[in-house]
């Protein structure tokens, strides 16, 4: 036996151990009407594990939480976080199958019904999850399709792929939760069964089968809802910070031009920008997903705002990956939106002169700090232009007045309980949105306006950040 079949015959064996024994039906002779002792009819309740599964997770979510934490340090490469979500969206597609085929071969219908029920479900989880990874690794430059279209071929099969996770994450620890608790009581339940003879409840069973089936759908009607509303929501973030000269701020970040950011979309936050009325108009960066083709397009839409003291940005990492610095640098000049790539520029109003300063992505790119404060005056107002928040300590030591950053998408996808926000930005960064200080400098993270590896965000609005600075 190969090693990819043994793992596979592993994991059915894994799923067996914990579905759920059949039903106890007793067999009884054939005899009179009065000879049968009359059964109590069984109360209809809430299974005991449901009970206890509820406050369990809130126990465990903290705990298990911590130790991510401490697990995925902000060092680990991208490369291996993006490998353990591959690896959680494949074993979602597997155990789905094996959860539906299970549940069609537990129903009532002909052999032939179930057979071809099966290879259905089978061929329409790979074809939808095969198209989200193409999407994801090849270049789309024909984004603009019309609605119905994008929406079955990027839209279905990024919800499908997302929802899935937490669907079969749900499933297989109330399945393991179940078997668990079965384990522990069926001593109490078969001596309840010997002395009471009370029969399996089939109203019970018709319960549970509907519970799993809410806990499998309410990831993918959340992933729905994040992509098609959550998603576009975006709401105006306003906030006034001291400088040391008068100015109003308008940041955009994260635009991820491409399938889930089009041209019509962008011209609706270039119009959104232009009536905040901003002195200063900066862009940090992540302009494209995964084609340089798009940049072209985005810095076209952007270039379109006027800010009293003109436009500046900074690179962010899907910018390092899709091409090499001169062709960006290029399609930049071309439509004369002034790049600081480890330089500054320094403004002079009649209010007041102050720095505008830029560095490339820190962890992609070739940052340079250093040189983008070159000769200039420490004690002049200055705002630092940086994709990732984690230059600020850095920042904050040579006295930048104000960082502003994004990358991060506020987590994306995050879930805010009792104890904290949860996210994969929250195990990531100690910066993953909001405003931050050391001292007298500070730092703000934008949620930013695009989404990256899926439409779908959840509890992370995009964000126009205005920062009045006094």
């Amino acid at each position: 036996m190969g090693r990819g079949n043994f793992t596979l015959f592993s994991c059915v064996r894994l799923f067996r151990l914990f579905r759920p024994n059949p039903p106890f039906i007793p067999l009884c002779k054939r005899g009179k009407e009065g000879d049968f002792p009359k059964i109590p009819k069984p109360e209809s309740r809430i299974p005991l594990y449901l009970v206890v599964l509820l406050p369990l997770s809130l126990i465990l979510i903290p705990v298990l939480w911590q130790i991510m934490r401490h697990l995925m340090v902000p060092s680990m490469p991208f490369a291996t976080i993006r490998l353990i979500v591959v690896s959680l969206a494949v074993f979602a597609q597997i155990y789905l199958f094996f959860r539906i085929r299970r549940s069609i071969r537990s129903s009532g219908r002909s052999d032939h019904f179930k057979k071809l029920a099966v290879v259905l479900a089978g061929a329409a989880i790979i074809l939808i999850f095969s198209m989200n990874i193409f999407i994801l690794t090849r270049p789309m430059p024909w984004a603009d399709l019309p609605p119905p279209a994008g929406f079955v071929l990027f839209y279905l099969p990024a919800i499908w792929s997302i929802g899935s996770i937490f669907s079969a994450l749900l499933l297989l620890f109330e399945e393991m939760a179940g078997g668990l608790l079965q384990l522990i009581l069926r001593p109490h339940r078969n001596r309840a069964a010997e002395s009471n003879g009370v029969p399996v409840n089939p109203e019970r069973r018709r319960f549970l089968k509907i519970g799993a089936g809410g806990l499998a759908a309410a990831p993918l009607i959340l992933s729905g809802y994040g992509s098609a509303y959550a998603g576009k929501a975006y709401e105006v973030c306003e906030l006034t910070l001291p400088f040391g000269c008068p100015l109003r701020v308008v940041q955009l970040t994260d635009i991820h031009a491409g399938i889930y950011m089009t041209r019509r979309e962008m011209q609706h936050y270039a119009a959104e920008v232009m009536a905040l009325e901003p002195d200063l108009f900066v862009l940090t960066g992540d302009f494209v997903s995964n084609s340089i083709e798009f940049l072209p397009g985005c810095l076209e839409e952007m270039a379109i705002v006027r800010a009293r003291y003109g436009t500046f940005a900074t690179l962010g990492n899907h910018e390092n990956w899709v091409a090499g610095l001169r062709r960006i640098q290029a399609i930049f000049r071309q439509y004369e939106i002034p790049l600081l790539q480890n330089t500054h520029r320094v403004i002079r109003t009649g209010k007041g002169s102050f720095a505008v300063a830029g560095i490339d992505d820190i962890r992609s790119g070739h940052p340079d700090l250093e040189a983008a404060l070159f000769r200039l005056d420490p004690v002049m107002p200055t705002i630092l232009l940086s994709h990732r928040p984690e230059i600020f300590p850095d920042a904050a030591a040579r006295r930048i007045t104000l960082t502003l950053s994004g990358h991060y998408h506020g987590g994306q996808i995050k879930i805010s309980l009792p104890g904290g926000d949860f996210s994969l930005a929250h195990l990531r960064t100690p910066y993953p949105e909001g405003l931050y200080r050391i001292d007298d400098s500070r730092l703000y993270v934008s949620r930013g306006i695009g989404t990256t590896f899926t439409p779908v965000r959840l509890n992370a609005r995009p964000e126009i950040t205005v920062v009045n600075l006094i």
